[in-house]
């Protein structure tokens, strides 16, 4: 039977907290697991009812195999266990046994099993109005307190009541059971931060991740708000990409810019430990009346300091942070500049396929954010993360070694509590943020695209609509915006308060140690002081987090832009094409857009030099598809247009050809502009009628003089003088020069040396204009169509201007016409 004494040992009573430099062990291990086993009972208890009651079983598909979750079970197991042993450990060792060990070892147990099941029940069931991931908010509030619990034990570091002296083997053996709770509480917080046995992604989204939005037609394209995992997901991998912005491998000079700042980042360091001590030295030896040389050479040094570290002496303050902020202005803009040369240079590689795909207002907002983003990242990281991270654990070590535990204790759960909470609200607000993020891309899409269609819209008299499609994605935008703005207040009033408790405490216990005389009045100073300076950037701290997540999250959409795969590439080993003479040759072509619909079967032809072919056939043959791949944009399927590398028919070749502005029958109309050649046609010739645009296009082509000519439906959009004027220049322009023509009126290519007709993505018929006619096949059936078409044509203006009414004639007079 075990006996017991009392609950607690002979002398101490449950009320005593304080003793021999240290808790008492009776209250220290009454307190903590009473306050473990609350929140895991009763709050685990509700937890597991909501669960039960408004959650549904996941599907296993979607839950992750993990290792890290069989250590996380396994490691709360071994906690549970632990206080039992513990228990029986104390039971043999001290007879009879105080009450509390007990009371601890039940406690401790009970609430460790209560932990296992609830992260049992996270991995099975899931509230499905749950739009966020990870460990709920009582695992995570368990997890936390216990680790900062067991820091608590360093508080008695000098009390011979604990296992610290180490100089017994009982000590010895407590010490073990400590380091084990220590270790194993810590892993399980870090490890549950990531919850590695849950869905990366939220459950909600995962089962409909089918679903897609009707308007878009699919997902966004550069990631949308589904996606809610932790902006610090991929951490690697992002900094992998972001090392070579880092360093500037190319410039010497940028290299030693980027040294001399980390050397001033070293320097502030120490000056802001050296700032807080002199002042405190200037207290002491006011009231301890020093020499005047003494506090005159210790004021001038402070001075110094100050001056030095910044922080108010004015707009012209001179401080190494000014300075590295200047020295750091060139490694930013060589930052800026590669990351934009890169992306950009990257898009022009992508296919032509990506680029029908694309949303431009959406791109253009991302490569702008992503960009931004980067220079931002690597300012707070390098300038901001670090050195305060630096500068929490030099005060930590200060405050220890030169005032006592308790300061550091204060400073260490400030800084614990203040970092979990940040993180835990932070990564909360996530969402919100990528969502935010999406609707904005929206909305500028729905913008750009609007205002780059506008003949469209007017056409359709749409503006009301455009106009009520972009007032909505803006509201949408401002509900998410304000959601993020209030988290954020909620956030900053969250790390307000732990700030000020620990200032207040901290200030509290200096003050006494004064009073008692432990302390000169120059500590309180030194104190208050170094807290101050130490809570300053602390305070930034949460901003800087966010403004890192929120960077993260802004340089998703670039990577995605960067991660796009080129779809045309070179063969391994290809050798360049050389067409000196202008032959081009198809041999057994294949090719499709969507796999299982062919558009080109098993084409075959050649073009000799100084020829011109006609492509000929009903919409969707595949004409348009053949001049396509002449200029590679896309891969072939099967067959070959010899070994070829991307680009190079680019430079020989053009879409639309004419001899200059005379030849494309465009100069007359040019010289009418009040700026002639110099008039500004506006986006994408936005000013210019569609016939004015394909002969501005022809006339430049014509001045590149090309040694192979593609024309696709070069007169398509002119009337009948003009395509016949142009007809007369591409003849002589297209003499003893390579040339395939696209053309749906048959007249326009009489005269080609060879005529091809495509039919189901097959040449069903090849030959002069001749050949074909007497062939009496496809191309003849064609021809009189259109000749039917014309002649029915003429016949009916004809026919509608005799019976024109004598009130519509135009008038005689010379006076000017009216044209509508």
């Amino acid at each position: 039977m075990v006996e017991l004494r009392s609950y607690c040992e002979q002398g101490v009573s449950l009320q005593r907290v304080w003793t021999d430099g240290g808790f008492t062990p009776c209250f220290f291990f009454t307190l903590v697991p009473s306050v473990l086993g609350t929140l895991a009972v009763l709050l685990g208890t509700l937890h597991c009812v909501c669960y039960a009651r408004y959650g549904t079983n996941m599907e296993p598909r979607f839950v992750p195999r993990s290792r890290l979750y069989t250590l996380q079970l396994a490691l709360s197991v071994l906690l549970g266990l632990q206080a039992l042993v513990w228990m029986v450990f104390r039971v043999v060792r001290d007879t009879p046994v105080p009450g509390y060990v007990v009371v601890c070892g039940c406690l401790y147990a009970l609430a460790w099993a209560w932990a296992t099941a609830l992260l049992r029940v996270e991995r099975k069931r899931v509230l499905l109005r749950d739009r966020t991931r990870g460990h709920s908010a009582v695992l995570l509030l368990y997890w936390t307190t216990a680790f900062v619990a067991e820091n608590l034990a360093f508080v008695s570091w000098e009390s011979p009541s604990w296992w610290w002296g180490f100089e017994k083997p009982e000590q010895l053996v407590e010490f073990a059971f400590w380091l084990f709770r220590y270790i194993s509480s810590g892993m399980l917080f870090f490890i549950g931060l990531k919850a590695p046995g849950l869905p990366r992604r939220p459950y909600t989204l995962l089962i409909n991740e089918d679903e897609r939005d009707v308007e878009s037609g699919g997902q966004p394209l550069l990631g949308g708000a589904a996606q809610t995992q932790s902006a610090w997901r991929d951490f690697r991998r992002k900094v992998r990409l972001l090392l070579p912005y880092m360093w500037p491998s190319g410039s010497v000079a940028l290299q030693f810019l980027v040294l001399l700042c980390l050397g001033l980042l070293g320097a502030e360091r120490v000056i802001n430990v050296f700032v807080p001590i002199y002042y405190k030295n200037i207290v002491n030896e006011l009231t301890g009346g020093s020499q005047w040389n003494t506090l005159a050479t210790t004021v001038c040094i402070y001075v110094l300091l100050k001056f030095l570290q910044g922080g108010g002496a004015g707009v012209l303050q001179v401080s190494s942070v000014n300075a590295r902020t200047f020295l750091w202005i060139r490694v930013q803009q060589y930052t800026g500049r590669v990351v934009q040369v890169r992306l950009f240079a990257h898009l022009h590689s992508l296919s032509l396929r990506w680029h029908l795909q694309r949303r431009t207002g959406e791109v253009l907002r991302s490569i702008d954010r992503g960009t931004s983003s980067i220079d931002s990242l690597l300012s707070y990281i390098v300038f901001s993360i670090f050195p305060t991270i630096a500068d929490i654990i030099i005060a930590i070590i200060y405050f220890i070694s030169n005032f006592n535990a308790w300061f550091g204790l204060i400073i260490f759960i400030c800084m614990a509590l203040y970092l979990t909470l940040t993180i835990i609200i932070t990564e909360w607000r996530t969402k919100y943020r990528r969502e935010m993020n999406t609707l904005d891309n929206n909305a500028k899409a729905k913008a750009v695209d609007s205002l780059l269609n506008f003949e469209t819209v007017k056409y359709y008299n749409a503006e009301d609509y455009e106009v009520s499609r972009f007032e909505e994605a803006i509201l949408k935008y401002q509900t998410l915006e304000w959601l993020t703005n209030a988290s954020l207040a909620l956030l900053n009033q969250t790390q307000n308060l732990i700030i000020g408790l620990g200032l207040l405490a901290g200030s509290l216990l200096c003050a006494h140690f004064v009073t008692e005389g432990r302390f000169q009045v120059g500590d309180y100073v030194l104190f208050g002081t170094y807290i101050i300076q130490l809570y300053t950037p602390l305070n930034w701290f949460g901003t800087y987090y966010r403004v890192i997540q929120r960077s993260f999250i802004d340089m998703e959409s670039m990577f995605k832009l960067f991660d796009e795969e080129e779809e045309v590439k070179d063969d391994v080993n290809a050798g360049m094409l050389h067409y000196k003479q202008g032959k081009i040759e198809f041999e057994n072509i294949s090719f499709s857009y969507v796999e299982g619909k062919e558009i080109l079967k098993d084409v075959s032809f050649t073009v000799l030099p100084g020829q011109t072919v006609a492509l000929v056939g009903q919409s969707g043959s595949g004409k348009s598809t053949i001049i396509r791949l002449l200029f590679r944009f896309y891969d072939i399927q099967g067959g070959c247009i010899r070994d070829r590398r991307p680009g190079h028919y680019q430079g020989e070749a053009g879409l639309e050809v004419e001899d200059a502005a005379i030849a494309a029958d465009i100069h007359d109309k040019i010289l009418s502009f009040s700026d002639g050649y110099g008039t500004q046609v506006g986006e994408r010739g936005l000013k210019l009628s569609g016939g004015e645009k394909q002969r501005v296009a022809i006339a430049r082509t014509i001045l590149k003089a090309p040694q192979i000519i593609l024309l696709d439906e070069a007169t398509s959009a002119l009337d009948t003088q003009t395509e016949r004027n142009i007809q007369a220049s591409l003849m002589k322009v297209c003499a003893n020069r390579t040339t395939i023509v696209v053309a749906h009126r048959l007249s326009t290519i009489i005269g080609a040396d060879q005529i091809l007709v495509l039919q189901d993505g097959q040449i069903a018929e090849s030959g002069r204009h001749e050949e074909l006619l007497a062939k009496g096949g496809l191309y003849a059936d064609m021809w009189l169509k259109q000749q039917q078409a014309s002649d029915s044509d003429s016949a009916s203006d004809s026919e509608i201007k005799d019976r024109r009414p004598e009130k519509l004639q135009p008038p005689s007079s010379s006076a000017g016409h009216r044209h509508h």
